[in-house]
């Protein structure tokens, strides 16, 4: 694509007018090739304008720079370069790759789902009931990216824009007409998402979470609430609310430009749930809709894949589907990877898997295991670590909701990062001993896990929580292969 030709997608300040050829976009020195555009931005902890000497030697066509000493010294010392100055380098990359990749989120119908619990479920869960009527999807999100039929591994929960619209792009290839996005609050607040139309969006919850990042929980729900004013787009068409949530209540107040389509279960809502029944591996109950009401069966458990289906069939309708579609394909749905994995067990102890890595997440998990447990009268053992250069103040609430709701705590590492586990583990122990709790720790994470499975009797349930899906442990040496399912399934195996 002739560089005059991108420039007219693009904010820039000032610009050299240049008939270059580009090839594709990068925002990563490392990655580009001959012909290709660099986008040189200043981000929190790097600033792209130091690489733009790599990129050039890379063989960079033209570069888009956010720094006016950087543009003003490229045009004296390579007066031929075609060269951009822009205000916003994330949006000037949004808009540049929405250039070269043929706008591909036009092309598309795209569903984004934001809160601090339950996004990957409700993902998923959505994106399986538009593939089950025969609608081809791309998904992004935490656990893995579908384009079409192909799966590819997920890096980040939201990725740069450059890289969102090459899979959207890869995608409308593939004949997809659905996206359906996970958003991540720092997504929203750092405009990796700028200019992608937004169809539905979709609102779990809030809890805190990343106060290392947004300092206060005012801040969060702003940065959340981006996605429902548009990221440099108009507001979405649907707004999919969770009314039992206090700041779901908030935005669906303030809604004036999209139309509202509250969820609940406690609250009175337009997709709502009653007579609500819970065992391991099923969740059933009576949805009530604007179009009647209708059994839902799905192999998911608990109360909080209650409020994930309710989301995910009010998007669903959103986007044309029948409750009939809609309730079909819950009951055909599949087990989420690290949502309430329930491990293989001969020995009747259930073994869970699940990303829980917040307190409020961490206490849903322990009251739905002890309403799976009610009848058994088993004991719930919860094994949970606190992950490391993440908000401090969440780890002593951990260790305080893991003994409130347990009968034994295995207190171990989850991704500590550069931090020493021992003391991350200190801060959280903290709060389990304010309960009173027996507690075992154990820094060795795959030990941790042995003890906890080993200890459980038959009919107990034991939680192994944090990392869920994730394949690696992160330590200060780098990241290591790492399987909780795994681990858990190999003593399991031993104990039989």
């Amino acid at each position: 694509m002739n560089w005059n030709t991108v420039l007219r997608d693009v904010t820039a300040l000032e610009c050299v007018s240049s008939e270059a050829e580009i090839a594709n976009v990068q925002y990563d020195s490392r990655r580009v090739q001959c012909d290709d555009l660099f986008v040189a931005m200043r981000g929190g902890s790097v600033d792209g304008n130091r690489y733009i000497g790599a990129a050039l030697a890379a063989g960079a066509a033209g570069v888009m720079t956010d720094t006016r000493d950087v543009y003003d010294r490229l045009h004296r010392e390579r007066p031929e370069l075609a060269i951009a100055l822009v205000e916003h380098g994330r949006r000037a990359l949004a808009e540049a790759s929405s250039a070269i990749f043929n706008h591909p989120q036009s092309h598309m119908a795209l569903s984004a789902v934001t809160g601090t619990n339950g996004k990957t479920t409700t993902a998923f869960l959505l994106e399986a009931i538009l593939r089950s009527v025969g609608r081809k999807c791309v998904l992004i999100g935490t656990i893995e990216t579908h384009v079409a039929d192909m799966v590819r591994e997920s890096p980040h929960t939201t990725p740069e824009s450059r890289d969102v619209l090459e899979l959207f792009r890869d995608g409308v290839k593939a004949g997809a007409s659905e996206a359906v996005m996970e958003m991540s609050s720092h997504a929203l607040e750092q405009e990796r998402v700028w200019g992608l139309p937004v169809d539905v969006a979709i609102f779990t919850n809030l809890t805190q979470d990343h106060l290392d990042y947004h300092v206060t929980m005012e801040n969060y729900f702003a940065a959340k609430a981006r996605l429902f004013d548009g990221v440099g787009t108009p507001p979405p068409r649907l707004a999919v609310l969770n009314v039992d949530d206090s700041y779901g209540q908030r935005l669906a107040s303030g809604m004036e430009r999209s139309q509202v389509v509250r969820y609940g279960v406690d609250a009175r809502a337009d997709f709502c749930a009653e007579n609500i029944r819970m065992r391991a591996g099923e969740t059933s109950f009576r949805m009530l809709t604007p179009v009647g009401a209708a059994e839902v069966r799905s192999p998911l458990s608990g109360r909080v894949n209650v409020y994930n289906l309710l989301a995910a069939s009010a998007a669903a309708w959103g986007r044309g589907l029948s409750l009939d579609e809609i309730v079909k394909a819950a009951d055909a749905g599949a087990q989420v990877p690290g949502r309430f994995e329930v491990v293989p067990s001969a020995n009747g102890v259930t073994v869970v898997v699940d990303y829980a890595h917040t307190d409020d997440a961490l206490q849903n998990l322990i009251a739905l295991a002890r309403d799976l447990e009610k009848d058994s009268g088993g004991r719930v053992i919860t094994l949970f670590g606190c992950g490391g250069d993440r908000d401090r103040t969440k780890r002593p609430r951990m260790g305080r909701a893991a003994g409130e709701g347990s009968d034994l705590v295995v207190l171990t590492s989850d991704n500590p990062r550069s931090e020493e586990p021992g003391a991350i583990i200190a801060e959280a122990l903290a709060g389990v001993k304010e309960t009173g709790t027996e507690c075992i720790v154990e820094e060795d994470r795959a030990k941790a896990i042995e003890i906890a499975v080993r200890s459980a009797r038959k009919g107990d349930i034991v939680l192994i929580a944090g990392k869920g899906h994730e394949k690696v442990q992160v330590l200060k040496t780098g990241a290591i292969p790492f399987d909780d399912v795994a681990v858990a399934t190999c003593v399991l195996k031993e104990m039989e």
